[in-house]
């Protein structure tokens, strides 16, 4: 895997994603057999953690990727306020817990290390690699693109189609700004946080009307683009993310 990594970089970004994205359906359709949510996918998605932290931590890669201290000035980022208006989203329309303390374990298990997961691999691995291929510009753009369109592993799993394509739009959004942060400030963590945070309050999010939904979507995706376009501009020039190659 070392050697694979070292030669091929982009194509070990691709072979996580597809590993990720394969192996969390079928754990999640593997639950549902079960009549259990989560409970094989809480398992996979620990061991897929456990994987690919091992990797980089053994490889000497965890600043690479940014398991690591913010770089820059936290006033630049606005201290991450933004992220907590973002993250609550799920709480919008109210909140309600209809699943059993373990069920509850188990999502919230799952939805952190989605969170770890699609950080490190989409903003790190596949974001790193496609930077020493070719331009940033298109690091940048492929890395919240592939992120959105993720999410369309959904419409296997049972997802409305509507529902779905909103996903997938705030989703290449919050790709975008994620993919800022850590570009600008040389660190994931605060990316980690708010994503496998947001993920685990769907448990106890009231869903909302369509129309809710909608609005609910605009709001994600303005805020996420006006808040990187922000960091951009305090933070120009500070490329820590690329320059720890």
């Amino acid at each position: 895997m070392v050697r694979f990594y070292q030669k091929k970089p982009l194509a070990f970004s691709l072979m996580w994603i597809v590993a990720y994205v394969v192996l969390l359906s079928a754990a999640d359709n593997a639950s549902a057999a079960l009549g259990v949510a989560k409970s094989v996918t809480a398992p996979v998605a620990l061991l897929l953690t456990g994987l690919l932290l091992l990797f980089l931590k053994s490889q000497g890669l965890m600043e690479e990727y940014g398991l690591c201290p913010l770089k820059g000035r936290a006033r630049d980022f606005l201290y991450f306020l933004p992220l907590a208006g973002l993250v609550s989203c799920n709480l919008w329309n109210g909140a309600a817990l209809t699943a059993s303390a373990g069920e509850a374990v188990l999502f919230v298990v799952s939805m952190l290390c989605v969170g770890f997961l699609e950080e490190v691999i989409f903003r790190g691995l596949l974001f790193k690699a496609m930077c020493r291929d070719g331009s940033v510009k298109s690091a940048v753009a492929v890395s919240s693109v592939t992120f959105g369109l993720g999410h369309i592993v959904n419409l296997l799993n049972g997802a409305e189609l509507a529902g779905t394509l909103l996903q997938i739009a705030y989703a290449a959004a919050l790709g975008y700004l994620f993919v800022t942060i850590f570009r600008r400030g040389g660190s994931l963590l605060p990316c980690i946080l708010a994503h496998g945070v947001n993920n685990s309050l769907s448990l106890v999010g009231v869903e909302g009307s369509r129309a809710s939904a909608m609005a609910t979507a605009a709001i994600l995706c303005a805020v996420s683009l006006g808040y990187a376009l922000w960091i951009e501009r305090k933070t120009e020039k500070k490329d820590f993310g690329i320059r720890a190659q």
